[in-house]
């Protein structure tokens, strides 16, 4: 609900509804013992256009028939099901797992795992979205995921303008596989990490080699490449290229600049490379997701042209939600 109601509530699409439902409408009560009232009922199901499943409650028991019928009744009407968190147990009882990759809270990963042996489990990433279904891990993951929403259909500036908003990441990497069993690291004490990352950050024109990145942060090569991994949950060139590809969305949405001219201030080098490393991370090419999600007024303020040797600096129970056409 955070993320969801947050666009409706800062402006960001006017057409972004959210509503509370549960499979009986009217009121509910958690685990916490807190009553919310004015829940609606499965109906409501026909009007979204997508259906998120924020949890589920312990002891995890399959969900019922009336809960089953409405969810297989929108799945098949094209509606993406999100099941956060525990949320996709009722996901995985529902059907649309069998077969596919998922991920849940690392905690409960061998429970799912037995209920829906079909399931590929993979505790290396934060949320897995197959298009007609979405699955996260814990909850912190679950903002990550609803966060990756709003981005997939109000683009990046929308998500990031919601993530500034909640102070959080409008982006992470990593996993869960971090948390498994495996003792908590100490606080960091240095701030050597958050001054190269902001310095890389106004440098993605330039090369950012991983020996680069280690002599800027003063650093033998393998020490660099273990710390960064233990403060940024992944490694330096996947943080790199996830920055350059967060900017080159910004700048697809927000100027006019020629494809060639974002490739070049981005770091890529050629729209080749830029091309293929965007479509294999979004499946779309840069002009289509321009089309899409191109902000019009942003992008006369902003101007046209635009200095291709510029550095650039990254500006850093269930809810459905309805996006009105």
């Amino acid at each position: 609900m955070l993320i969801h109601s947050s666009v409706g509530r800062l402006g960001l699409a006017p057409a972004w509804e959210t509503r509370l439902w549960s499979d009986r409408a009217g009121g509910v009560r958690t685990v916490e013992g807190y009553s919310i009232g004015d829940v609606a009922g499965p109906s409501t199901l026909d009007w979204a256009d997508i259906v998120v499943i924020p949890s589920w409650p312990l002891p995890l028991s399959p969900i019922s028939e009336r809960l089953r019928a409405p969810l297989s009744a929108a799945h098949s009407r094209g509606t993406p099901i999100v099941g956060l968190c525990l949320g996709a147990f009722a996901v995985a009882d529902a059907g649309f797992l069998d077969g596919r990759s998922a991920v849940t809270h690392w905690e409960m990963m061998p429970a799912l795992a037995e209920r829906h042996p079909s399931i590929r489990l993979d505790e290396s990433v934060l949320y897995i979205d197959h298009g007609d279904v979405m699955t996260s891990a814990g909850t912190a993951s679950a903002i990550d995921a609803c966060l990756h929403l709003v981005r997939k259909h109000l683009g990046s500036a929308v998500a990031t303008r919601v993530a500034r908003s909640l102070v959080v990441a409008p982006h992470r990497e990593g996993g869960q596989a971090q948390y498994i069993e495996r003792p908590l690291a100490e606080p960091a004490t240095d701030t050597a990490m958050p001054h190269l990352l902001e310095w890389a950050l106004g440098r993605l024109d330039e090369s950012l080699s991983i020996d680069s990145l280690a002599a800027q942060a003063r650093m033998s090569r393998r020490n660099f490449v273990r710390q960064f991994r233990l403060a940024t949950g992944t490694t330096p060139a996947r943080w790199v290229l996830e920055q350059r590809l967060g900017e080159a969305r910004t700048l697809l949405e927000t100027t006019d600049w020629s494809i060639d001219a974002i490739a070049v201030a981005c770091g890529f080098g050629s729209a080749v490379t830029f091309r293929q490393n965007f479509v294999s991370s979004f499946a779309t090419t840069p002009t289509a997701y321009r089309k899409q999600f191109a902000d019009h007024s942003a992008i006369g303020r902003r101007g046209g042209g635009g200095n291709t040797t510029e550095r650039c600096r990254r500006a850093t129970s269930a809810t459905v939600s309805r996006i009105r056409r």
